[in-house]
This record gives structure tokens, C-alpha cells and sequence, in this order.
């Protein structure tokens, strides 16, 4: 029996030897693979901000309103687009076990999304947060 390889509309692979064999196997590895991408992102980057756009043109009220939020305390972020990574959009609620977006990690932990960065900045938590970081 032939291999089956099928391309989704997602960009995942899904392979086997007939309709049922292999395709998870396919699916979970191209997952993990993305997983562990998110994952070196997060601990690799002091402050990162996955956000729907970019800081100068964020596509969400939510996003625009953290990039605020980190900019009056003069935190030195990085941004991820998830509207330009599927996979990242896809997978990162399932690392992170955030369903929203955007979502604030510091210090490769979630501090979560635009609610909990702007009561933290309201409260001057994450200008002391960011001075910490800064610090390291």
C-alpha cells in the first residue's frame, strides 16, 4: 500500500499507510516542533509580547493597548506576530494554557494578557517587574 501524504489548509502534514495509520503521529511531531519553538522564544527572550500585529500597527485594541502599557514603563520587548505565524497562533494557547491574545511573558513565565498588563502597570507592577528583569 502506497504512503499518503496530504497537506492541510493549516500547512500541517498528515501522512499513513492508509486513512487512520500515522496521521497523529505526523500531527504531534509538527506540533512538538512548534512547541519547542515557543518555547526557546520564551526562555531565550527577556520580555516577549505575541500580539496580532506589530507594535506600530497592532490589529487588535487588546494588542495596542499592552504595547502601551510596556512602553510608558520603557521596557525593551520583542514582538511575535500570530497573525503571521498560524502555527505560533495555533499552538501557543496549548503551551501557554491562555486561550487570548496578546499574551506578556517576562522572564520566560506568563504574566497573561492585556487585562492583567495594564493592572499591573495601573499598580506600578510592571515597571518593577521590568526594572528586575532589566537588572539580570
Amino acid at each position: 500500500m502506497p504512503v499518503q501524504i496530504n497537506q492541510q489548509s493549516s500547512g500541517l502534514l498528515k501522512w499513513g499507510i492508509g486513512p487512520k495509520q500515522g496521521w497523529a503521529w505526523a500531527y504531534s511531531r509538527i506540533r512538538m516542533d512548534i512547541i519547542e519553538r515557543i518555547r526557546t522564544t520564551v526562555e531565550s527572550t527577556p520580555i516577549v509580547l505575541f500580539m496580532k500585529g506589530t507594535p506600530e500597527f497592532p490589529m487588535c485594541g487588546f494588542s495596542s493597548r499592552t504595547v502601551k502599557a510596556l512602553r510608558s514603563v520603557e521596557a525593551p520587548f520583542t514582538t511575535i506576530n500570530v497573525l503571521e505565524d498560524p502555527e505560533v497562533r495555533a499552538n501557543l494557547p496549548r503551551y501557554s494554557n491562555w486561550p487570548t491574545f496578546p499574551q506578556l511573558f517576562i522572564a520566560g513565565e506568563l504574566i497573561g494578557g492585556c487585562d492583567i498588563a495594564l493592572e499591573l502597570h495601573d499598580s506600578g507592577e510592571l515597571d518593577r517587574i521590568v526594572r528586575e528583569v532589566q537588572k539580570v
